[in-house]
């Protein structure tokens, strides 16, 4: 499992390594049609700020090659902010004094019924807090049986689970799954993470194994921005990805970067990432691996959105509520995270064909691939 591989790699030498880059390995890199996790942190590094041009007409074409000019839309659906673990980051923290709901079957339908109504979406992401007793397995299939009617697409972001649990879903209707690794720096992840199952990191990193070995259609994986030292992280992040397609051919990948906000209960992010880098990374995952879904949340500006959805990012959420219960009713549950982009999914929809672009509400169904 990559638990093992990642061991390999030290996390200062990494950051030395990236530290190190020079205009002249930038060149090299973008010199190829294929690039190694070494040319990577070449178009990562602080040398490559100089070259964010030439970035970003190459992830313009590869993007435009291999994607055209869509955009995929999907949206969330927060079943239950219930959860055991307390990362100090989230809102969904086992220690904030929230009023915890989760969703009963009939509620959940009328979620779906109500976010139908927002617009054509057929792509929906299931998001759930980490209690098993009252969000586990068997509510998780419950919650699939009853979207299915009303969606083509079912990807699912909860806790980690055992690769036998994710194969049973698959025969629920489960399309794909999201989980966020938070940050590779082991030695520091207990801290970010100190009670529950989410503690564990072997436990979590290994996940992705399991989900490809159940044969899960699409995964999706990312780190969250703020926590440690970005351009490490996501170099970590890129030696998954490519294990990841190594050892699990027949899955598709997806990735996100989202960058933390101040989150209840006093967490401040370590590290603030600004726009430009974020585009350089856009960018640098671009080039490096051409076939990855690089998806945009509604964490990040509209007008940002906009520039960047011409040049590298390929699928975005529209409409998100981050609050179980929230598309049907104004509940008092806290918000996982805050919403920048607050616009309606057939706003977003129309400057995306402002843009010269098509929005694209249904994925490939997995027959095709």
């Amino acid at each position: 499992m990559f638990y093992d591989e990642l061991k390999q790699y030290d996390w200062d030498e990494t950051t030395a390594a990236i530290a190190s880059k020079t205009s002249r390995d930038v060149l090299t890199a973008l010199a190829k049609e294929h690039l190694s996790v070494d040319d990577f942190m070449a178009l990562i590094s602080p040398a490559a700020s100089p070259f964010l041009e030439q970035m970003a007409q190459l992830s313009h074409r590869y993007t435009l090659e291999r994607f055209g000019k869509t955009i995929s839309m999907y949206i969330p659906m927060y079943v239950s902010n219930a959860c055991t673990n307390g990362c100090v980051y989230c809102g969904f923290n086992h220690s904030n004094p929230l009023t915890r709901i989760t969703l009963t079957l009939d509620q959940v339908k009328a979620e779906c019924e109500a976010i139908r109504r927002l617009g054509p979406f057929e792509n929906l992401l299931i998001v759930s807090g980490e209690f098993p007793r009252l969000n586990g397995v068997d509510y998780l299939e419950q919650v699939l049986h009853v979207a299915r009617p009303y969606f083509n697409n079912l990807t699912i972001e909860v806790m980690p689970l055992k690769e036998r649990d994710y194969y049973r879903l698959t025969q629920s209707g489960l399309n794909g799954v999201v989980c966020f690794q938070e940050t590779y720096h082991e030695a520091n992840y207990k801290k970010y993470h100190p009670r529950g199952m989410k503690s564990i990191f072997e436990w979590r990193v290994n996940g992705f194994d399991r989900m490809g070995a159940a044969g899960v259609h699409k995964i999706g994986m990312g780190v969250l921005i703020g926590l440690e030292d970005w351009r490490t992280d996501v170099t970590m992040m890129a030696r998954h990805l490519q294990y990841l397609r190594k050892n699990y051919w027949r899955t598709r990948y997806s990735i996100n970067f989202p960058r933390m906000c101040p989150a209840e209960g006093g967490y401040q992010p370590k590290v603030v990432m600004s726009d430009r880098e974020l585009a350089q990374l856009t960018f640098a995952f671009r080039i490096f691996d051409h076939d990855v879904d690089i998806s945009y949340s509604t964490r990040e500006a509209p007008a940002f959105r906009a520039n960047m959805m011409k040049l590298g990012v390929t699928s975005m959420s529209a409409g998100s509520k981050t609050e179980p219960g929230g598309y049907v009713s104004t509940p008092d549950a806290l918000e996982q995270f805050e919403v920048t982009d607050s616009r309606t999914p057939l706003q977003v929809a129309d400057e995306i064909k402002a843009l010269g672009y098509e929005p694209v509400w249904k994925d490939w169904d997995k027959i095709f691939d």
